[in-house]
């Protein structure tokens, strides 16, 4: 984490207090920094107002809250809720449980060969049942992009709401929602450099206003009487009890971080990172890369792969890597459905980049990579 990100941390917990409440000095002092953030987090993502950021545990809450509040006043029996394969499962999960819940049905779109979401399906799938479409916007598999603004222009065009998971775009793209076209959207802390334990909804000021509360308690109403309760306004209503205030604060300095940096810069550099990536690691003998290849375009700087042996699993790679102090993650990274879709039983291997790392640190990973490989297919390491 940057160390700004750590100070505030610490700054909070010397000087600590709760928020909203307090009528003394410190209870202002973290007030103003946990609001300061909400403003960081809405300069970064385009919001017209930082009411419209909702602060939640993390992302797999954001979309959770939606997928209850929203969808219990706005799904019903017959409806459907469209998303793809690709999806995390915290973008999953939650509908399913929604449209059990609901009587609605789930449907889902699925990818090309050339490891890209399939849109021609995903537009036939549209149908004015449709009523929620919920999709990433950049696989943590596949790294590819997905076409947001055509996907959310189609969705619209149907009547339905669309939700993004940005969850792997925020840190990485400039991020307008405006221009996105999508009426919710959410995010986690940790994939941005701050803390872990907190995340954002983001969501259109009108559509929010309509939502009832998913959780009850302290700060998220107006007055409570015992037969009866009114709610607070937007966002207050949807952060009941204490919030994660410290991380909330590390997340909004992690925001100005990014901020100073230029998201501009943090694309470009990343795009060229992303492409000396790819070619880097299609010069290793014997491996198999998931997602489109950068010549059909823009794509994530991370790589997922698999020895081409079917017997090497990506537990045993990442093992004898994690040896030489090599990190990468190996499984199902938490897309099981999507590696069903590939053929990938046991998963896939996957390195990440991000601003901080070099064309030179790829060739140190290339080099190891290639020896931990040979290491693996010699049947000498087991994990």
């Amino acid at each position: 984490k940057p160390s700004c990100v750590l100070q505030a941390l610490t700054e909070y917990y010397e000087h600590s207090a709760n928020v909203h409440r307090g009528a003394y000095a410190l209870a202002e002092r973290a007030t103003e920094a946990f609001e300061h953030a909400r403003s960081s987090v809405a300069e970064l993502i385009g919001a017209k107002s930082p009411e419209e950021i909702i602060f939640t545990s993390g992302a797999t809450d954001a979309i959770n809250l939606v997928a209850e509040s929203w969808g219990s006043v706005n799904l019903k029996p017959d409806d459907e809720v469209l998303i793809t394969v690709m999806e995390h499962h915290s973008n999953i999960v939650p509908w399913q449980l929604a449209t059990q819940r609901t009587g609605a049905k789930l449907k889902w779109a699925g990818i090309t060969d050339e490891g890209k979401l399939d849109v021609e399906e995903f537009k036939r799938l549209l149908s004015p049942k449709t009523k929620m479409v919920a999709f990433v916007h950049i696989s943590n598999t596949l790294g590819c992009i997905n076409p947001v603004k055509e996907m959310a222009d189609a969705a619209h065009a149907v009547g339905a709401k669309v939700l993004l998971d940005a969850c792997q775009s925020v840190p990485h793209l400039k991020i307008d929602v405006a221009e996105l076209g999508v009426d919710f959207l959410v995010a986690s802390s940790h994939k941005m450099y701050g803390p872990t334990g907190v995340g954002f909804l983001w969501g259109k000021s009108e559509i929010l206003e309509g939502m009832p509360p998913w959780k009850g308690g302290g700060e998220m109403i107006k007055e409570v009487h015992m037969d009866e309760s009114y709610y607070a306004d937007v966002p207050a209503r949807f952060e009941a009890g204490t919030p994660p205030i410290a991380q909330a604060v590390g997340l909004g300095v992690a925001c100005d971080y990014l901020l100073r940096i230029g998201m501009d810069r943090v694309e470009a550099y990343e795009q060229e990172l992303s492409k000396y990536l790819w070619e880097s690691l299609s010069r290793v003998n014997g491996l198999k890369l998931y997602g489109p290849p950068p010549s059909m375009g823009p794509r994530a700087a991370l790589v997922a792969f698999n020895d081409v042996e079917p017997d090497i699993y990506p537990q045993d790679v990442a093992g004898v890597l994690d040896a030489d102090g090599v990190a990468i993650r190996a499984g199902h990274h938490c897309a099981q459905p999507l590696h069903r879709e590939m053929g990938a039983t046991y998963g896939s291997a996957r390195v990440s980049c991000a601003f901080y790392n070099t064309k030179e640190e790829i060739d140190k990973f290339v080099e190891v990579l290639d020896e931990a490989l040979e290491t693996v297919r010699s049947g000498d390491a087991c994990v």
